[in-house]
């Protein structure tokens, strides 16, 4: 028997992209427009390829906001360089080269606790999605993120997977912010062939991330990697499972 994941009222992208920004915003999150394709301040790159582009140097320090807390659904190109998705275009379902990346970030407010129970309260309680299709990963050191997955979520041990990878340690570049990161997975169930996240099947399409919460608290910079000056900083975004852009 074939299953389906349902979401609560959502019938396209535009459902998804609008409850997703309504709901950040009633959270306290300013909504910023997108911002240009061809960034305006960054020497490092030709195209902004993730949501948190925009708010490099807010991270760093280098630049304030009128908001500790902000929300956006900002339009990407990975075609090249290190995060680069062209040449899984076509072999996967997930992929996409020019894609809408929705995010929420928090410039020195809330850090991991909160940003778990946003992510989780929108998936489970707002949108439908049955707990029991979800997966969360941690960096393998984390264990402040794995405790707070288990007395958030009630997720058992089996289902918050530590991983030692660099899957599970963002960072835009070989300069820049980074830190450790928690992902969310769908199952879409076992007539899909795949395996969890960490296993030697991991790359089926049964398991899908959809969520990537980077509890950014470091920069790097020639091989070095430091604090950053507002060190509980994050972003969040529904993630490598992009939505292909549409029209409003």
């Amino acid at each position: 028997m074939q299953q389906r994941i349902y979401m609560v009222g959502m019938t396209s992208t535009n459902d998804i992209r609008r409850g997703f920004l309504d709901y950040f915003e009633k959270n306290g999150h300013a909504r910023v427009p997108s911002a240009p394709l061809v960034p305006h301040n960054d020497p490092t790159l030709m195209f902004v390829n993730a949501g948190m582009v925009p708010f490099k140097n807010v991270f760093t320090g280098l630049e304030t906001r009128t908001y500790s807390q902000a929300t956006s659904s900002q339009k990407c190109v990975r075609a090249g360089g290190k995060h680069n998705d062209l040449d899984n275009v076509g072999y996967t379902a997930r992929h996409h080269t020019f894609f809408e990346m929705l995010g929420n970030f928090s410039f020195g407010d809330y850090f991991k606790d909160r940003a778990i129970e946003l992510a989780w309260n929108l998936l489970t309680k707002e949108w439908g999605i049955s707990p029991d299709r979800l997966t969360a990963t941690v960096y393998h050191t984390d264990d402040e993120a794995f405790d707070l997955w288990k007395k958030i979520s009630g997720l058992p041990d089996s289902r918050i997977i530590r991983i030692p990878t660099k899957d599970n340690f963002w960072s835009m570049g070989d300069d820049g912010p980074c830190g450790p990161c928690s992902e969310i997975f769908f199952d879409h169930g076992d007539h899909i062939p795949g395996g969890p996240p960490g296993s030697p099947d991991e790359d089926g399409d049964r398991f899908v991330e959809i969520w990537n919460l980077v509890f950014m608290q470091y920069e790097q910079a020639a091989g070095e990697i430091h604090l950053l000056p507002c060190r509980y900083n994050l972003f969040h975004q529904p993630p490598r499972a992009h939505f292909p852009t549409s029209p409003r």
